[in-house]
């Protein structure tokens, strides 16, 4: 799934992005590490996998959007 970064805290490496419905979901830096990335800034696509749905919906990574 794609998403749109919207905040990000580099001292607790976590955030949140945007979907493309403009729901925001917060990730956590355990999502964040698992993508691998140092920094991610406001605007930047990117590519999240997600568990849950509605309200239970948690990003567990969150990485680059490669084409």
């Amino acid at each position: 799934m794609q998403a749109t970064a919207y905040t990000y805290d580099p001292d607790i490496r976590s955030g949140q992005v945007l979907l493309d419905d403009g729901t925001p979901v917060p990730f956590d830096a355990a999502a964040f590490d698992a993508g691998g990335l140092r920094l991610l800034r406001p605007g930047q696509r990117v590519r999240i996998e997600t568990e849950g749905e509605g309200e239970a919906l948690r990003i567990t990574l969150v990485t680059l959007q490669t084409l």
